[in-house]
C-alpha cells in the first residue's frame, strides 16, 4: 500500500473525477484540508465558475472519500518546523509537507512552486499515480 498525502486542489480534481483512486493507495490530509476545499469552492461559484450544486456535489465527494484527515500535536510541531526551514510565513503549506514526512511515501500537489520549493526534501507525485496500482 502507497501513502499519499493530497492537499486541497488534488482532493477537487479527485472529486470531480469519475475514476476511484486504486485501493491499494491510502490518501492523508491535513485535517484543514477540509476547510481549503470549502473555501475554494465558494471562491470557484463566486467567480462564476461552478454552480452551487456542482460545488454541493463535490463537497459530497470528498467527504465520502477514504482519506485520512491528521492534525494532532505531533503534526503540529512538524509543520512548524517544516515552515521556519522554509522561511513560511505560515504553515498551511508545511502541514501537507509534515504529513508527508511523518507518514507518507509522496506529496501530491497541484501547486508547482510548493513541488519546486519542497524538491529534495520529500517525494511529490503526480495525480495519476493515485489511479495506477503499487
Amino acid at each position: 500500500m502507497t501513502k499519499y498525502v493530497i492537499d486541497a486542489a488534488a482532493a477537487l480534481v479527485l472529486a470531480a473525477d469519475v475514476r476511484e483512486p486504486a485501493n491499494e493507495h491510502e490518501l492523508l490530509a491535513p485535517t484543514l484540508l477540509r476547510s481549503q476545499v470549502l473555501s475554494l469552492l465558494h471562491a470557484a461559484v463566486s467567480r462564476g465558475e461552478i454552480t452551487k450544486e456542482v460545488a454541493d456535489d463535490r463537497l459530497d465527494r470528498i467527504g465520502g472519500m477514504r482519506i485520512r484527515m491528521l492534525g494532532d500535536r505531533v503534526l503540529r510541531n512538524n509543520a512548524w518546523k517544516v515552515a521556519d526551514r522554509f522561511g513560511w510565513a505560515d504553515t498551511y503549506d508545511a502541514e501537507y509537507v509534515a504529513l508527508t514526512v511523518l507518514q507518507a511515501e509522496a506529496l501530491i500537489t497541484l501547486d508547482l512552486d510548493l513541488a519546486r520549493a519542497v524538491e529534495g526534501f520529500v517525494r511529490t507525485a503526480p495525480i495519476d499515480a493515485l489511479f495506477d496500482a503499487t
